[in-house]
């Protein structure tokens, strides 16, 4: 009887393997997105939008001074004070929440916090009387219109402020400062959280080319040649280079996944805040992998493959297996189940069996390999449009970061889709968002310095 069900789980579980053709296919549709993207033509009606970031350069290892970085992505945002001196490297930070009544409130609300949090740590850092470069990681998707213009396109990640989409998050945030009047700052960039990780990984390593985000949410960013970035219209400041912000996790908006995704990815977008956006974000990232894996148990459960056929109010419950029990179940070593029967016993699914033990953790496996494996696909993409033989991806977010076998499995799938003569490594960002965020201000000081004396 355990047997026949284990088959008929696994029989059931096949659609959420993709074999390498079909990785090969995702990465061939991912190519023609970006190119579409980079497209003044098509742009416009591109799901995969290739922002130009207007970062140019990347660190030089001169970058010295004290500078502020701000970073909004998430339900916590983070403030820090960073000293850069040649490989030196210093930093405090303190962590502030964004209560909901705020994440769903208005523009004004949400900067005049940011502002206010932002002024109480400089008081508390004693640098409220000087005037620092800020960079500002402001990780939703943005139009940049130049370094220090970001125009919102739309919210994501539970976030649904009123009077933000359409407008500039600098001219928001420098609004707020100055209705305080308590402190003085000179926003120098606005980025994201992937071209943060580049910028972090790339002060630290200089073959990194790419930054990828895999954690509540799932973008990335390159280096592209200016020439094919057809959108960028700045002034170039000498590398021909320019960092392009992918937004990503939108891949599939448009059904180009369709053909790979299961009742269970069309459940979650159902029933998420942004039905129909956001697809290949729902599909790997961390905001959803837990749900993925519960509403296969629930199905398999009320089939009778699990349980016993007898599930609990919380199994049943929407959101209610969070995404950390993934990893926690596949951080028991194999053949035992210690985490997974701690988190079965809290769910109300005491009377699980050793062969649910089994049967969960291969549940777990197949929606976390295949979201490794569907990274893996769009980096390899990214791999082989640069003419480099030798590339670092930055890589941050708390899948990456707290999976216990993610890494891997994109070292290995990468490998595998990968043209063997390019050589590539997978490197955990330090604080790509804080430390990110800073250099970019401090690269954007270092020229306008240089514009200055020259």
């Amino acid at each position: 009887m355990a047997d026949a069900q284990q088959s008929a789980i696994r029989e059931k579980c096949r659609e959420l393997i993709y074999d390498n053709d079909t990785l090969r296919k995702i990465g061939a549709i991912f190519l023609d997105n970006i190119k579409r993207g980079l497209g003044k033509a098509t742009h416009a009606d591109s799901i995969v939008k290739c922002f130009p970031t207007y970062v140019q350069d990347l660190p030089d290892g001169t970058e010295t001074g004290k500078f502020l970085a701000l970073d909004l992505g998430g339900t916590n945002f983070r403030v820090l004070l960073i000293e850069l001196s040649g490989e030196h490297f210093e930093m405090k930070s303190k962590i502030f929440a964004i209560p909901e009544h705020i994440m769903l409130g208005s523009g004004e609300q949400l900067f005049d916090h940011i502002a206010e949090c932002l002024a109480i740590f400089v008081k508390e850092e004693q640098v409220q009387h000087e005037t620092l470069p800020l960079g500002f990681t402001f990780s939703f998707p943005l139009s940049q219109r130049g370094l220090t213009v970001g125009i919102l396109e739309r919210w994501t990640k539970g976030f649904n402020c009123s009077n933000v989409v359409g407008n500039d998050v600098v001219q928001m945030l420098n609004d707020a400062i100055d209705r305080r009047g308590d402190v003085s700052i000179d926003v120098m960039a606005v980025l994201n959280d992937s071209t943060g990780t580049l910028m972090s990984c790339a002060w630290l390593n200089k073959n990194c080319r790419v930054g990828i985000i895999i954690g509540t949410g799932n973008n990335g960013c390159y280096v592209e040649r200016q020439e094919n970035a057809e959108l960028f219209d700045d002034v170039d400041n000498g590398s021909g280079k320019v960092m392009i912000n992918l937004e990503m996790g939108a891949f599939g908006d448009d059904g180009c996944l369709d053909f790979v995704r299961s009742e269970y990815d069309k459940d979650v977008d159902r029933n998420s805040i942004n039905p129909g956006k956001q697809i290949q974000e729902k599909m790997i990232s961390g905001m959803y992998m837990g749900e993925l894996v519960r509403l296969v148990l629930e199905k398999f459960t009320k089939e009778g493959l699990l349980f016993g056929g007898k599930g609990s109010d919380m199994l049943f419950e929407r959101k209610r297996f969070y995404t950390k029990y993934v990893s926690e179940i596949e951080s028991d070593e194999p053949g035992l189940f210690t985490n997974q029967k701690q988190i079965l016993e809290e769910l109300g699914l005491k009377h699980a069996t050793e062969q649910d033990y089994v049967n969960v953790r291969y549940i777990c496996e197949c929606i976390s390999r295949r979201a490794a494996h569907l990274a893996s696909a769009t980096i390899t993409t990214l791999l082989h449009k640069m003419d480099e033989k030798k590339v670092t991806v930055g890589v941050d977010g708390s899948v990456y970061r707290y999976h216990p076998h993610f890494r891997n499995l994109m070292m290995e799938k990468i490998r595998e889709l990968c043209d063997p003569s390019i050589e590539f490594d997978l490197m955990l960002s330090e604080d790509g968002s804080g430390r990110g965020a800073a250099l970019v201000a401090a690269v954007a000081a270092r020229h306008k310095k240089k514009a200055l004396t020259t």
